[in-house]
């Protein structure tokens, strides 16, 4: 796996990081989706420049210009409902992609702090040899991503993996290094040192499915 940790610069994404790490930032939900959404988009456009480029010609109103643009074909998939607006800012750059939405997540037993990951729902069209983008913003145990890989596998093989994430944990990251097609590559905003006992991201920043969209049940 090739691994972008893009937290490692200097650059505007870090500006985006603290503040849906801030726990007074994070009071404003509006704010915590749109801060998630715009760390989509940079991580998108870094991805960009990994795509496939094909040259076209196209008509402005006073000449012709030659233009280098990406041609593969992408299916960005969100993984419900953490996911949506870190999919929404790929969204936002990739208007063209195709998309697919999954339901990942954690059952604890009798609230215990062991727990498994379960899928119950995936709405996909064909991923054959194309980009395939999982918007998971949370990569902690690696468990929900290997999941998804394995549901998604009936819906054809995939020319390349690329997985988008805003934080991840040292543990999550070698787990999907050891699961995940040596050609995948991890986009990611930072990576923290270390997971709780209930697998929760250490500093982290919370749960980003109760902090996007109010707490669950």
């Amino acid at each position: 796996m090739i691994i972008h940790n893009l937290g490692l610069e200097d650059s505007i994404l870090n500006q985006f990081i603290l503040e849906v790490r801030d726990v007074q930032i994070q009071k404003d939900a509006m704010r915590f989706r749109r801060n998630i959404e715009r760390i989509g988009e940079i991580l998108g456009y870094e991805l960009s420049k990994l795509l496939s480029f094909e040259e076209r010609i196209i008509q402005t109103p006073l000449d012709k210009i030659k233009m280098s643009v990406p041609y593969d074909k992408l299916v960005l998939f969100a993984i419900l409902r953490a996911g949506l607006p870190l999919h929404q800012g790929l969204l936002n750059y990739f208007d063209r992609a195709e998309n697919a939405f999954i339901s990942a997540y954690r059952h604890h037993k009798n609230n215990e702090d062991n727990f498994e990951i379960i899928i119950k729902y995936l709405a996909s069209p064909s991923i054959q040899d194309k980009i395939v983008i999982l918007a998971d913003p949370m990569l902690a145990t690696g468990k929900t991503l290997e999941n998804t890989l394995n549901a998604i596998k009936e819906n054809g093989i995939p020319k390349q993996i690329h997985i988008v994430s805003v934080i991840g944990s040292k543990t999550g990251v070698e787990y999907i290094q050891k699961v995940f097609p040596k050609n995948t590559h991890l986009w990611i905003g930072a990576i923290d040192d270390k997971l709780n006992e209930k697998s929760y991201i250490i500093p982290g920043l919370g749960d980003a499915g109760d902090l996007s969209y109010g707490v669950k049940i």
